[in-house]
C-alpha cells in the first residue's frame, strides 16, 4: 500500500465550534464524533480531527485544493462573514487573493488562529505567478 496521509488533529479551544465552522466555510459534511474529536472529513477521505486543548494554541497551516466553482461558494463565504483574508502565508496582502500556477489561493484564518488556505491548483503546476488581485 502507498503511503497516504489519513487524518491529522487540529488543536481548538472548543472543538465543536472550530468542527461547526470548518465545515460550514468549506461546505463539507456535518463532522462526526469520535472519541474526543469532532472529525470533519474533506472529499478525499483526509479528515481533520478536531479537540479540545488547553493552554495556548500553536497556529497550524492546513491547504485544501478545490476546484473553481468550490473557490467561488468558499469565497464568498468568507467575504459574507467578513473574514480577513490575505493573498500570502505572511498575511502581508491583504483583501487579496493570489493567482499562482494559473489559479487562485487565498488564506484566512479559523477561529484558533489556524491559517487556512484555499487553492484551485497544486504548487508548481503551471509555473510560479506570483501575481495577486483585490477580488
Amino acid at each position: 500500500m502507498a503511503v497516504r496521509l489519513d487524518h491529522t488533529i487540529v488543536s481548538a479551544r472548543d472543538s465543536e465550534k472550530t468542527a461547526a465552522f470548518l465545515v460550514e466555510i468549506l461546505g463539507l459534511p456535518a463532522p462526526t464524533r469520535f472519541g474526543p474529536f469532532h472529525v470533519v472529513e474533506a472529499a478525499n477521505g483526509v479528515s481533520l480531527d478536531v479537540m479540545d486543548a488547553d493552554g495556548e494554541i500553536t497556529p497550524q497551516h492546513y491547504a485544501f485544493l478545490v476546484d473553481e466553482t468550490e473557490f467561488d461558494a468558499i469565497f464568498d463565504r468568507i467575504r459574507q462573514r467578513s473574514l480577513s483574508h490575505w493573498a500570502d502565508p505572511a498575511q502581508s496582502k491583504p483583501g487579496r487573493i493570489n493567482r499562482r500556477d494559473g489559479g487562485r489561493g487565498v488564506y484566512f484564518e479559523d477561529p484558533n488562529g489556524h491559517l487556512l488556505e484555499i487553492l484551485t491548483r497544486p504548487y508548481g503546476s503551471g509555473g510560479w505567478s506570483g501575481s495577486e488581485s483585490r477580488d
